[in-house]
């Protein structure tokens, strides 16, 4: 029935309207934390894993089934530096945010570059939005911010380009999810309280679903005002504090899983929720056909399942957020136009395939040149950007022509890894430690295959040492295209780039 309404209902757009734009972003979670099977065998079908099982999310199904999964799809393996990547289609190692972003002082970390971007994005930054925004969108950030500390630009995403923002600030956590502790607002974490929600204060409203309800309202706004929307609809879930969504607890209370996991499960199960709230509604606006989805998270998992370093909440991937192992910045994507229209002329420009599993690398900010095409808005001169258009993918086919590389650099600590920078090309990963430690096994090189080990079980570093070499080399080069920053030795001020073996 939602797929004919939305096909309906896309009929009576006009031809001429420019498409809207949806983006979910969740907050910490990762590729397997769905019951949407992303990760594939040798012939590209999806394969359920253990996780998938665990997790309920009926309305990520709908969406998968409508459009493409993306198996290997990476964000950074911390949040601000991907909310950065997205809204400009840089590389951390460019943009030089490369950690979170603790609103109150510099976080840098022992060893970190002393320029390093601490204060985000500001009133000067080229941003999606703001493209969007002088294209004639109604531009929109519901949730979670966190592009700059408290004092600057970025702690208001209406200086980024948003005509609107509910919710967003500097902070990267909430207070509280519940209403009637108002989501932090005078309590013990008042410095974390979700701004913009008074009205729910004192309530039962889950944070969730409170922010699920302006997300929508939002909508229904710019559909009365005849105005193509951009929404950036960032949920806070299901970040930490894992307070249990009360509305899907019992489901959970059986599972055998611990409590702080059964209580991440709720998170998830609402944010599924939450997405089905805006298909429904999109369906019912009769804008379904002429809105492209994207669901993705923002780093790796958090999910309260075992040690950062090991095969446990991304399982069979290695690690969780901050690691720098696939859990870490392997993430859920999900794109689909919201109900198939044959005859909408931008999904006849941007087809994307129904249920696909796309197995070709791609990363956080691909989303700009794919977002930005599909609005009909020219990528602006001068603005050096990393990112590659999906158009390809999103159709179903390979991309030959596609860069097969993804960098993540870490420059920081302290942290579940410190100080590294992780180079994935084609099925070879290279890591390389500024400061070798016992996570890296008292080297600076690990070498993976991951078509061979996905769970990075088996470093190659020793075996394959002009395969190391390549791949460094490879990482040096990646890293200098960025102009990135270094880690600095004990002295505070000299760089340290990585070593060609």
């Amino acid at each position: 029935m939602a797929a004919a309404s939305g096909g309906a209902a896309a009929g009576a757009v006009p031809s001429s309207a420019p498409p809207n734009l949806v983006v979910m972003m969740v907050d910490d979670m990762g590729v397997m934390d769905t019951s949407v099977p992303s990760l594939s065998d040798a012939g590209g079908r999806p394969v359920c894993h253990p996780l998938n099982g665990f997790y309920r999310t009926p309305a990520m199904e709908r969406l998968a089934a409508r459009g493409v999964r993306f198996s290997q799809f990476c964000a950074m393996s911390v949040c601000s530096p991907s909310r950065i990547s997205l809204l400009t289609g840089r590389n951390a190692a460019r943009h030089r945010t490369t950690n979170w972003i603790n609103p109150d002082r510099d976080n840098g970390g022992p060893g970190a570059p002393p320029e390093w971007n601490w204060r985000g994005l500001d009133r000067d930054s080229v941003t999606l939005p703001r493209l969007l925004q002088r294209a004639g969108y109604r531009t929109v950030h519901v949730g979670k911010g966190h592009f700059g500390p408290r004092g600057t630009d970025g702690e208001d995403p209406r200086n980024l380009g948003f005509d609107v923002s509910i919710g967003g600030a500097s902070i990267g956590q909430p207070g509280s999810y519940h209403g009637r502790k108002n989501y932090g607002a005078g309590g013990p974490r008042a410095t974390h309280a979700v701004p913009d929600l008074e009205k729910y204060h004192g309530s039962e409203v889950f944070l969730t679903e409170a922010l699920t309800r302006e997300a929508v309202a939002r909508m229904e706004e710019a559909v009365h005002e005849g105005r193509p929307f951009f929404l950036h609809f960032a949920q806070y879930a299901v970040h930490a504090p894992f307070d249990a969504d009360p509305r899907y607890a019992d489901g959970y209370a059986a599972s055998g899983r611990p409590e702080p996991a059964r209580a991440f499960a709720t998170l998830v199960e609402g944010v599924d929720a939450s997405l089905g709230m805006v298909l429904d509604r999109l369906d019912a606006l009769g804008i379904a056909g002429n809105t492209l989805v994207v669901f993705l998270g923002d780093n790796g998992t958090d999910a309260p399942l075992g040690g950062p370093h090991e095969i446990a909440c991304a399982a069979p991937l290695r690690g969780k957020k901050g690691s720098h192992y696939e859990g870490g910045m392997r993430v859920p994507c999900l794109i689909a136009w919201a109900a198939p229209d044959a005859d909408n002329p931008h999904q006849r420009r941007l087809p994307v395939a129904a249920g696909v599993t796309q197995r070709q690398l791609a990363a956080v900010h691909d989303l700009f040149p794919t977002l930005a095409g599909a609005a009909g808005v020219a990528l602006p001169p001068g603005h050096t950007i990393d990112g590659v258009a999906l158009d390809p993918l999103l159709a179903g086919r390979r991309d030959r022509s596609r860069p097969e590389t993804f960098l993540m650099h870490y420059p920081h600590a302290p942290h579940r890894s410190d100080h590294f920078t992780s180079f994935r090309n084609g099925p070879w990963k290279v890591v390389y430690h500024y400061f070798p430690s016992a996570v890296s096994g008292g080297s600076p090189y690990q070498l993976f295959h991951l078509g061979d080990d996905p769970s990075e079980s088996v470093d190659l570093a020793a075996t394959h040492p002009e395969e190391l070499r390549r791949q460094m080399q490879g990482m040096a080069a990646a890293l200098e295209a960025c102009d990135a920053l270094y880690p600095v030795d004990r002295d505070g001020r000299t760089p340290l780039k990585p070593r060609i073996p």
